[in-house]
């Protein structure tokens, strides 16, 4: 297939490059560049911000933003073929007559302008590959570093890179519906000046940042408790009027990401405990009873790099154990010896590959692996893939649509799914206004390896009844339900404890 790819060349950036040399690694394609100057391209005074965040907040000033020279598209033929089979244009002002074009807009505009306009709008950007006005694939981009307008701009330039190639393969085709009004179309351009009031307000936010980073550990999460009574999240589709009691924790360490099992009759939590002063995550575990935690968590599971979101289930009789090591590039699987310690590795599902928040659920005679992948860089928590096995310890099969959806609405796993009737509900990660800001309950529609579909259902938010700023996190066993979210904790308050 012969592809064209047309970019403006007055600011061929690296995300272009990435974007050639994900294409060329496809079967059978031969590229070209179309590189005429084009019009709507980002205002200069824009640069002078981007140079002032990567300054402020220590950026890499070789991310897919940065400016190359045209030399750099060199090993691509720069002038495309009188007909090629399909013309991915970035500009939005290819019109040719019987040829194949997709034309990549942000909330129906085509061009870097649009996209960095809706960040610094603070709006959620829809990308859309269109053929003809038609959607072939499409994508709610997102970030971790909401307010940096340049880190948000190059995780969803890594984004839309990953969209065109799913588009190749017929993947991310659609994004699900939200319980809340669509967002409107395209905010224009700041002008230099509001851009350069922008700028000025970064570096006050960044000081203000740091004062609070010397006063307060940060982030910092909490976790919630409470009793059913027969009715959970997932019927109630809203906090309970009783509201949440607190796990308690020291000041010096948080715990997150609750994780609760029901085994030989005693409930036990597991959670990612995060000691401030170490920088990294353990998985630590307590006991519960009638009346709630039986003492503190104490540890279960240390390894030289970060734990978390410790993903436990019974399986054979035995207790096993999935927890988060994006950090070492694996998803691993462990054995409990000594429940609730003693664990030992049993294998290695997934390697080389940057996995956040793996969730494994039967269905359909196999067991499927949630978990979103950063893929080319970008966020976290946006492109989601899958992995099918015939048994829980494999071997795991990639997903041939993989990423199955790009949403940082609701992409990202948020605890265990669970199936009420015929229906497989699962709870995700809303992380539209900043990572983990909110919990969405979907129902999984359709789940095969032709694809995967979802509705989201719900949206919940932190509020009167869970005083937490965040929320991303919902799990349940033995009659009991947790969920977590940040909090804010004074560093003058810490206690060390060993």
């Amino acid at each position: 297939m012969q592809i064209s790819l047309r970019l403006d060349g007055d600011c061929v950036r690296a995300f272009h490059v990435t974007l050639l040399e994900r294409l060329a690694a496809l079967d059978d394609v031969e590229l070209s560049v179309d590189v005429r100057p084009a019009v709507g391209g980002i205002p200069r005074s824009a640069a002078a911000l981007f140079q002032l965040e990567t300054t402020i907040h220590g950026l890499s000033h070789d991310g897919l933003a940065k400016r190359v020279p045209l030399s750099t598209l060199a090993p691509y033929k720069t002038q495309s073929p009188a007909a090629p089979d399909l013309v991915v244009d970035l500009c939005g002002d290819v019109r040719l007559e019987g040829t194949r074009t997709w034309r990549v807009t942000y909330n129906g505009t085509s061009g870097e302008a649009a996209l960095l306009a809706l960040i610094l709008a603070g709006r959620t950007p829809l990308a859309r590959i269109e053929e003809n006005g038609v959607a072939i694939a499409a994508g709610r981009l997102g970030t971790e570093y909401g307010g940096i307008a340049l880190a948000s701009f190059q995780d969803m330039l890594a984004r839309t890179a990953s969209l065109i190639i799913a588009a190749m393969s017929g993947a991310a085709r659609s994004v699900p519906d939200l319980p809340e009004p669509a967002q409107a179309g395209s905010p224009p351009m700041p002008s230099a000046g509001k851009l350069g009031i922008r700028a000025g307000k970064a570096l006050a936010r960044r000081i203000v940042q740091k004062i609070y980073h010397l006063c307060y550990n940060a982030p910092h999460w909490k976790v919630g408790w409470r009793q059913t009574g027969g009715h959970d999240l997932f019927n109630l589709r809203a906090h309970p009027a009783s509201g949440w009691q607190e796990l308690p924790d020291d000041g010096s360490r948080f715990y997150a990401d609750p994780f609760p099992i029901l085994y030989q009759g005693q409930l036990t939590l597991f959670v990612e405990d995060y000691i401030h002063r170490l920088g990294k995550a353990i998985i630590s575990a307590v006991p519960f009873g009638p009346a709630g935690p039986l003492g503190r968590p104490e540890p279960v599971l240390e390894l030289p790099y970060h734990l978390s979101y410790p993903f436990v289930f019974e399986r054979d009789g035995e207790v096993w154990m999935v927890p988060e090591s994006c950090a070492n590039g694996t998803v691993d699987l462990y054995r409990a010896t000594a429940f609730p310690g003693g664990w030992v590795k049993e294998a290695t599902l997934l390697s080389g590959v940057v996995v956040s928040d793996a969730t494994l659920v039967e269905h359909g005679g196999a067991w499927w692996l949630f978990a979103t992948v950063r893929d080319g860089g970008g966020a976290f928590s946006d492109a989601l893939h899958l992995w099918s096995a015939p048994d829980f310890r494999g071997p795991w099969t990639p997903h041939p649509k993989n990423p199955v959806l790009i949403d940082i609405a609701s992409a990202r796993p948020a605890g265990r799914m669970v199936r009420r009737g015929n229906d497989l509900l699962r709870p995700v990660q809303d992380c539209r206004r900043s990572y983990g800001a909110a919990l969405g309950i979907a129902r999984i529609s359709h789940l095969d390896l032709i694809g995967m579909e979802q509705v989201v259902e719900t949206i919940l938010n932190p509020g009167a009844l869970w005083s937490g700023r965040k929320l991303h996190t919902l799990n349940e066993a033995g009659g009991f339900e947790f969920i977590d979210g940040s909090a804010i904790a004074p560093r003058w308050k810490q206690r060390t404890r060993d």
